[in-house]
């Protein structure tokens, strides 16, 4: 179940960053007479693309921050939060996992899954939050009459990327989490087995010291007359 746990959290992070790069958060909707256009916008976190029927593509960076609206600021600033979650999370739950053999005991090896769960949780709210804004956004202003049929916008793909992502992260910390939960019993710290050469190498030697301890208390325990080697004529008077 980690490691179950862990692809999701790792798709999760893929998907967050490819949905904080991607330029189509929302695109042109093809309603009323702008059915039939020469020209597709896109509108991203970072830049403004523009795509021509001629095959043509051009984008423009969005170099001032305090222009752009409040949902667009909130989405670049949870979006950039959630990446660094996850990658933290990822760190702690290479640790965490039971199946390695890095990180310490049980004990600290359940601190780092937990952790690394939280992490993965947290950074699933953050690639959330953003992506229900922005879409709450797009579709208020699609339904809007006031607002011209050209200047109308869809959720594009990134959109549907990042709730997909902000899913894989949520059940990967959810996962984190329940692995490590409830009562453990048994000792608290994992006792790390040298290889089996050097285990059997270890064995003969011990095996070897016990049999030259058992020799020298046989020897020990001998009589005197039969530590004797000659004869002596008093022991036959």
């Amino acid at each position: 179940m980690q490691i179950f746990g862990f692809v999701l959290a790792l798709l999760g992070i893929m998907g967050a960053t490819v949905a904080t790069l991607l330029p189509n958060w929302k695109v042109s909707a093809d309603v009323g007479s702008n059915i039939i256009t020469a020209i597709s916008q896109m509108q991203g976190l970072w830049m403004d693309c523009t795509w021509y029927s001629t095959g043509m593509f051009s984008c423009t960076l969005k170099y001032s921050v305090l222009s752009l609206p409040a949902y667009l600021q909130t989405a670049r600033t949870t979006m950039v939060l959630c990446c660094v979650l996850a990658a933290m999370g990822l760190c702690l739950a290479s640790l965490g996992l039971k199946c390695t053999r890095w990180g310490g005991g049980r004990r600290s090896k359940r601190h780092a899954a937990i952790a690394s769960g939280g992490c993965f949780v947290a950074a699933g709210f953050l690639c959330l939050v953003p992506a229900s804004w922005f879409t709450n956004e797009v579709i208020t202003k699609f339904l809007d009459s006031s607002v011209p049929e050209s200047n109308k916008f869809e959720p594009g793909g990134a959109v549907y990327v990042a709730f997909v992502s902000a899913g894989f992260l949520l059940m990967g910390g959810f996962i984190f989490c329940m692995s490590c939960s409830g009562k453990r019993h048994g000792p608290q710290d994992l006792v790390l087995l040298p290889p089996p050469d050097k285990l059997l190498l270890q064995q003969q030697q011990q095996q070897l010291l016990q049999q030259q301890q058992e020799l020298q208390h046989q020897y020990c325990s001998l009589s005197p007359l039969d530590n004797k080697t000659g004869y002596s004529l008093q022991d036959y008077v």
